[in-house]
């Protein structure tokens, strides 16, 4: 197992130096001089000049690109005495531990990674990026959380129950969240429960009605369900709940039939179509970061109402995902000979669903919540941007947009490095959750 991790690290290192490669030589090939921002307005051409000498833009592409990388490599060689030089080890950008001297005026260090500093606030690249990654850190973890929860849990209820109402209004489901924008998902939940059912809300009575209807009948109806499995006890939950969500869409379905007709004869043609209940309205914001500083005590004050709504957003796509990847790894496992076998000797329902079905059905789920965490984790861009979330995508827009190059290539590494990551772990959780795979 140790020899695989230091080989897949080895893999990792050389697909960051791939992508270090590729986002150098991106953004570089950009036309524009970056000395103009720094600069400012008033800057003389000797100002421009040395802020160009400074960022290395003097020099060919292919020193710069060699300079870049000695800035990254956390063991680098810089020069010791000339502070004209492009190497030279400046206290205030490195952080770093003296290894060995190379020469005379030539050093060894072990230093943190050094991502440059932003063309528009001359902030380190570094300390943007912590400021914005827990933001998004939490973000993601929440939306990953409901994923995972909802689409794990709806995914076994949808197998066990395979070809019902249920299952069949999953696979909808699923079409509805993966293909969904979610630019455009974001503005519909941050209208509707940052807006519109911001206090109180309206709802028409009928729907619910007819799920109550649907519920009754439910009961009534699954006496018959029960005599057929020979049992006199157990209550098929299912079968309820089919029966309920069959007569609330008919309900639904029949009041808007209703207001439409109502509407066009200008009269209640049909009673009860307009007859409302109010309900306490969610209480959310539709926009707003996470942590404000107060001004005058200068402590921040954390929004976990505004985590809701984003989160909401982010994980409606990676959950419709976990639920179909569930339900088919289910359908799969459940038809496999230890687990009839499991039945026939009396193994309870419980035991064989969640220690023999369902940890041998995790693989792929693993794999799906893995690469959706990975890119949640690297930065939802049009979630942190439809609700003004103080994150690392939403950065990365800005620093796109202002041509703000070491941002956006700090974030950018960033990224790859979490995917890099993210992706050995899984691969050692895969020796542990499914036992015929061997790792050596």
């Amino acid at each position: 197992m140790f020899r695989y991790i230091i080989r897949r690290l080895f893999y990792g290192l050389l697909v960051l130096f791939g992508v270090i490669t590729i986002v150098f030589f991106l953004f570089n090939f950009k036309q524009g001089d970056p000395s103009l921002m720094l600069g400012g307005q008033n800057a003389n051409q000797e100002i421009l000049q040395s802020i160009r000498h400074d960022l290395g833009l003097d020099l060919p592409l292919m020193s710069r690109y060699a300079l870049y990388l000695n800035d990254l490599s956390p063991v680098s060689v810089h020069n010791t005495s000339v502070q004209s030089s492009y190497i030279f080890l400046d206290d205030t950008k490195y952080t770093y531990l003296k290894l060995l001297d190379w020469s005379e005026n030539r050093t060894l260090v072990l230093k943190y990674p050094y991502l440059r500093r932003s063309y528009s606030t001359d902030r380190e690249v570094s300390d943007i990026i912590k400021s914005t990654l827990p933001d998004t850190a939490i973000l993601a973890v929440a939306s990953i959380l409901i994923a995972t929860i909802f689409g794990i849990v709806l995914g076994i209820f949808a197998a066990l129950n395979r070809g019902s109402f249920f299952d069949n209004s999953s696979l909808v489901f699923a079409v509805l969240g993966m293909s969904a924008p979610s630019y455009l998902s974001g503005i519909i939940i941050a209208w509707i429960g940052g807006s519109l059912w911001t206090e109180v809300t309206s709802l028409p009575v009928l729907p619910f009605f007819f799920l109550m209807l649907g519920l009754v009948f439910g009961v009534i109806l699954q006496k018959k369900k029960k005599s057929s499995i020979g049992s006199s006890k157990k209550i098929l939950w299912g079968f309820l709940l089919e029966m309920t969500v069959k007569w609330f869409l008919l309900g639904v379905v029949i009041w808007l039939l209703g207001v439409v007709i109502n509407g066009l004869s200008g009269s209640e043609l049909i009673p009860g179509i307009s007859v409302y209940t109010d309900l306490p309205g969610t209480g959310l914001e539709g926009t707003g970061v996470l942590a404000e500083r107060d001004e005058w005590t200068r402590e921040y004050r954390y929004h976990w109402d505004r985590l809701i709504l984003p989160a909401i957003t982010l994980g409606i796509r990676p959950l419709a995902i976990v639920m179909q990847l569930t339900r088919s790894s289910m359908l799969d496992v459940i038809s496999q000979d230890y687990v009839r076998t499991a039945k026939a000797k009396g193994v309870s329902s419980f035991r064989v669903i969640f220690k023999h079905t369902l940890k041998n059905a995790l693989n792929p789920v693993v794999t799906a919540v893995s690469g959706w965490f990975a890119s949640l984790l690297a930065g939802a861009v049009f979630v942190e941007r439809v609700f003004d979330w103080d994150g690392i995508g939403n950065q990365l827009v800005i620093s796109v947009l202002g041509e703000d190059l070491p941002v956006a290539m700090g974030i950018t590494l960033v990224i790859a490095v979490f995917f890099v990551l993210i992706n050995i772990l899984v691969d050692v959780l895969y020796g542990f959750l499914d036992p015929r795979v061997r790792i050596r």
